[in-house]
């Protein structure tokens, strides 16, 4: 009688049932199993804020297929012959007789699972700093279908008024806006100079304005020293300076790290990250053995070096190639990770995907970048805006890093990057890529074409850019640099810095040259909305014998600190 292939997983939220319904596609006669804690399965943990906030209402939306079926032990079992195990933990591995040892957390009874493949996708955990007071009652995360039940029932009662949220990052900023759309004061604390880091400091700082415009402080830069309470129950928060701040809710979000415990109990390699060490196959240090998703350390495509990585995404890409490798042995391979991620902040979008410029260099990469703004396609077609900021390989211009944030489609111009750096292209590939283009979806230069196109200028040496970040530190330090608005007036008057600019509308440059600086070594900045009409002025004063031009690179838009109007 021929041996039926026994495959189990361990974790049931995104990777493991992808691995468990790929290994079941490609073996009809496997034995698959699916071994998870939780009472629920296929949880989408990335739409937890929005479940908060009240955009959608069915929490079995969480657990659905696209056509609406719950994803559950009958539905696994039924349409794909996999049995899965809920509210079941597992609670050891022998690897040498090959058994999961489970116990079943409704009547505590223990058994073994016999494997010929073993699969782990035991996720990560929130990382609870140790601030006294933090087991007061109103202290939560926002990790799992548990801390999402609890914050809609905060939000379903209305009795919170002040929230904070400890943490900048991605799930503090979306349950920033989630906690906002229910009504509730909120405060973000983080402890770094700026929130969202996989930004550079400059697109992390326009976002952060825009999170203030709607009313949320945020205060970056400070901790939280102490949670206050009354009798058990959150009052309080106090920050690193001494201030206090009083609410009723905080939510931790100060970032995951691997849930491996069960692996390192059976003895399998754990990385410097304390994630499980994977190579290519996603094959662990027992042949025996995949593990993917949060409990794993990926390897950064870019560096070669291991990172932690938990990304929804990324973990059912894992997923899919460890069931392949689990029945068919290694046949195919994940690459690593680029780290592309985006995430929706209250009107804004904001989107990475590659090494920042600030992560670059530390990587040690000689690199060169350009931020860019621009709508996203005509103003007819009711564009809206982008800011973009490139980074490349100076030598080779290879792509290495691309973020966007604003109001229009950040997806679409992340994604065309993503491509574009897992695939190794340069700017000057980039310069003429041919991408689709109707009205109603882009411009006809697409935004991501657009910044190649201004990097490519830029390493040519047409113009040379000058952040405003730079140009603060030149004003602060009174260097006195000849600023240059290059708008009409009637823009002038609605928005303008307030940094001692002159006005001269581009139409006007060429016949009030005499009102420039005649020192033709003197730095003159140019700039307008978006630099575009900033990069002609520039090209004008340069042909016309100025040394020391430069252009403020994403114009007014991208300034990041308070202007005058």
């Amino acid at each position: 009688m021929e041996h039926v292939k026994k495959i189990v997983v361990i974790g049931g939220s995104a990777a493991g049932p992808k691995a468990a319904a790929r290994a079941r596609r490609l073996d009809e006669n496997a034995e698959v199993i699916i071994i998870q804690k939780d009472p629920d399965l296929s949880m989408a943990s990335c739409g937890y804020p929005y479940y908060v906030g009240g955009v959608f209402d069915n929490r079995n939306q969480l657990l659905c297929t696209p056509t609406g079926v719950v994803r559950d032990p009958t539905f696994y079992m039924n349409a794909k012959k996999i049995k899965a195990l809920t509210r079941t933990e597992a609670i050891g591995i022998d690897r040498a007789s090959k058994k999961v040892s489970c116990r079943d957390l409704g009547d505590g009874r223990e058994f073994d699972v016999e494997y010929d493949k073993l699969i782990i996708a035991t996720g990560s955990k929130p990382r609870m700093p140790p601030i006294p007071g933090i087991e007061l009652d109103g202290i939560t995360t926002l990790q799992s279908m548990k801390d999402a039940d609890y914050l809609r029932k905060v939000r379903d009662e209305g009795n919170v008024k002040k929230a904070v949220v400890v943490g900048g990052g991605l799930i503090g900023m979306e349950t920033c806006e989630a906690l906002h759309l229910a009504g509730i004061e909120i405060t973000v604390i983080e402890m770094l100079p700026q929130v969202l880091t996989f930004l550079d400091w400059q697109l992390a700082k326009v976002l952060e304005g825009h999170v203030k415009d709607y009313a949320a402080i945020v205060i970056t830069d400070s901790s939280v020293s102490e949670f206050l309470g009354n009798d058990g129950k959150l009052t309080g928060v106090k920050l690193s300076n001494g201030t206090e701040l009083p609410c009723e809710l905080a939510v931790v979000a100060t970032g995951v790290v691997p849930n491996s415990e069960l692996a390192k109990k059976a003895g399998l390699l754990l990385g410097d990250r304390r994630g499980i060490l994977i190579d290519e196959y996603m094959q662990t240090s027992d042949p025996d053995i995949y593990a993917i998703g949060d409990c794993v350390e990926a390897v950064q495509k870019q560096t070669g070096k291991r990172i932690h990585a938990p990304w929804g995404d990324l973990a059912n890409l894992q997923g899919r190639v460890a069931g392949e490798n689990a029945v068919l042995g290694n046949s195919v391979k994940h690459p690593g990770a680029i780290q592309t991620g985006i995430c929706k902040v209250f009107d804004f979008s904001a989107g990475s995907t590659g090494l920042s410029e600030r992560a670059a260099i530390k990587e040690g990469f000689g690199v060169t970048s350009v931020l860019t703004s621009g709508p996203d396609k005509p103003g007819f077609m009711g564009g809206k805006l982008l800011i973009n900021k490139m980074v490349a390989e100076k030598d080779t211009g290879r792509v290495l890093g691309f973020q966007c944030i604003g109001p229009g489609d950040v997806s679409k111009q992340v994604s065309q990057a993503a491509v574009a750096i897992m695939g190794g292209l340069t700017v000057e590939d980039l310069v003429n890529a041919d991408l689709p283009y109707a009205p109603p979806f882009t411009l006809a230069v697409d935004n991501l074409i657009m910044t190649a196109q201004v990097l490519q200028n830029k390493m040519r040496g047409l113009f040379t850019g000058i952040t405003a970040e730079e140009l603060k530190c030149k004003i602060d330090r009174c260097e006195d640099p000849y600023i240059l608005d290059l708008r009409g007036p009637d823009e002038y008057e609605m928005m303008r810095l307030g940094i001692g600019e002159t006005l001269i509308p581009l139409g006007a440059l060429r016949k009030r040259l005499h009102e420039i600086p005649q020192d033709k070594e003197k730095e003159i900045v140019c700039y307008c909305k978006i630099s575009l009409r900033g990069y002609e002025g520039a090209r004008i004063l340069m042909q016309n014998g100025w040394k020391n031009v430069k252009v403020l690179e994403g114009g007014i838009v991208a300034w990041p600190y308070p202007r005058e109007k």
